[in-house]
């Protein structure tokens, strides 16, 4: 075995990603449910949550001023996304130059790959030659037991660049992606600790970009946007480009009013002491990046967002893939809110944020579990649907969102009459897509209720995709 590769027993013993979270954040003999009751403890919160959502919606309907509750809370969301509209992005420190590298951080990229040997050739060549000094970055590949040729590649690849050292994982291994990266976390040694999907295009600046973002102590994560490889190829892919956009629009305008800035897993950058005080990654979600999100905010840590440049990605092709990704992601999003939910009612993250927090959650998860029993006692009180406005609301929002995001996107181009409407028309196509949220929520949060979630890391296939311009 190569000097720079490393088994699984050669790790020592693994982190605990919970208890150390608790002791950080509690300062009480507080202790989350779902430490104690694990999955079957979400599913009982899952159906309270519906239930209430339900039992809310159906009295509003069978009160006289149920109508008014709701544009009055119209409102308010309203000036929240007037606040969002109107906020001006932060402004992006300059890239670190070459007079400075002697105080150059050292970085600690990470890769959790898993019968990945159509793309990881290609991400370790882009990740060994950055724009970077040598001896202040390194790249960890966990091999998370391939069975197809994975191993060998690396192995081949570990003679041709220092920087990349190998961790090989058993096939007993547990814990998924957060489980390969936690094991691997004990032997990296940078300050800052990036983490790529192995599908991932990383333009040659990227650290040059995002460490300067690190500069004020209280960020402890940056996300880079990340946009589509593949966007040309169908009205999936087209419709995941745009909702990239639309993504990278929120998360600037969040973060700029001080609210949430969030991790997309693809592209995240963490401060390391940021990551151990928050237990490093939990291994009992489904959706890493989300639920370390709402534990650095607890922990009152900053997730800054780092527009430019992107860090591509492939997007899936079919709709049943789209289904399935999207699922998993809904149900990893929910299961933070069930888990932690005593912890942000706290206001430990402060007022600005958890304000912000509930704004989105009540829009993104609780308002399409409330569609239905709208429309049954719409239909059975011969009334219009009472969630109408903030319906509209939610309607409008990405509308409006997803049009100014493609535009930074492409601010390097200028806005003509042709642009524009390919632009809207792209804009109008994104927000069609985007109505697939609706059935994905309603499902996941009937399913969470009824059934408890086994934990189950489904891989991406990923095919291997070539860097691809916008196609309108």
């Amino acid at each position: 075995m190569p000097e720079n590769s490393w088994s699984e027993n050669d790790c020592g013993s693994e982190l605990d990603p919970i208890s150390s979270l608790l002791s950080e954040l509690s300062d009480d003999d507080f202790e989350s449910d779902f430490f104690l009751q694990g999955q079957e403890g979400r599913r009982r919160k899952a159906a309270l949550t519906l239930t209430i959502v339900w039992g809310s919606t159906i009295t509003l309907h069978l009160v006289s001023w149920g109508s008014w509750l709701i544009w009055g809370l119209m409102v308010l969301l309203g000036i929240q996304a007037i606040r969002l509209f109107l906020a001006r992005p932060l402004t992006t420190p300059k890239p670190l130059c070459d007079e400075e590298q002697v105080d150059f951080p050292e970085v600690s990229l990470l890769v959790a790959a898993k019968n990945e040997e159509a793309v990881i050739s290609n991400l370790v060549e882009m990740l060994c030659n950055l724009d970077y000094p040598k001896d202040k970055y390194e790249l960890w590949v966990i091999n998370d037991y391939s069975t197809d040729r994975t191993p060998a590649l690396l192995e081949q690849l570990a003679t041709k660049y220092n920087q990349l050292k190998i961790l090989h994982r058993a096939a007993d291994a547990g814990g998924g992606k957060s489980g390969a990266l936690n094991q691997v976390l004990p032997l990296a040694k940078g300050e800052i600790v990036g983490v790529f999907d192995a599908d991932a295009h990383v333009p040659k600046d990227l650290l040059r970009r995002v460490l300067p973002l690190f500069n004020r102590e209280s960020v402890g994560a940056v996300q880079v946007r990340k946009a589509i490889a593949n966007a040309s190829l169908n009205f999936w892919t087209k419709g995941q480009m745009t909702e990239m956009a639309f993504d990278s629009f929120v998360q600037q305008q969040r973060t700029a009013i001080g609210g949430i800035g969030e991790l997309r897993g693809n592209g995240q950058f963490v401060r390391r002491t940021a990551l151990e005080r928050c237990g490093s990654w939990n291994e009992q979600t489904i959706t890493d990046d989300l639920d370390l999100t709402l534990r650095l905010h607890l922990d009152n840590w900053d997730i800054r967002f780092l527009n430019y440049p992107p860090v591509e990605e492939e997007g899936v092709t079919n709709a049943l893939s789209l289904w399935h990704q999207r699922n998993r992601w809904a149900e990893g999003g929910y299961q933070r809110y069930l888990d932690y939910w005593r912890l942000i009612v706290s206001n430990r993250m402060g007022t600005g944020k958890t304000l912000d927090l509930f704004s989105f959650l009540l829009m993104q998860y609780l308002l399409p579990a409330a569609t239905i029993p709208d429309f049954l006692m719409a239909i059975a009180c011969s009334r219009l649907p009472i969630l109408a406005p903030l319906t509209g609301l939610s309607l409008t929002f990405p509308l409006i969102g997803m049009f100014i995001g493609l535009r930074r996107t492409r601010s390097n181009e200028r806005l003509t009459f042709s642009q524009f409407f390919v632009t809207l028309w792209q804009t109008l196509r994104g927000n069609f897509y985007l109505l697939h949220w609706m059935l994905v929520m309603v499902g996941t949060t009937a399913r969470m209720s009824i059934r408890p979630k086994r934990l189950k890391w489904v891989k991406t296939v990923h095919q291997g995709t070539t860097s691809e311009s916008f196609e309108f």
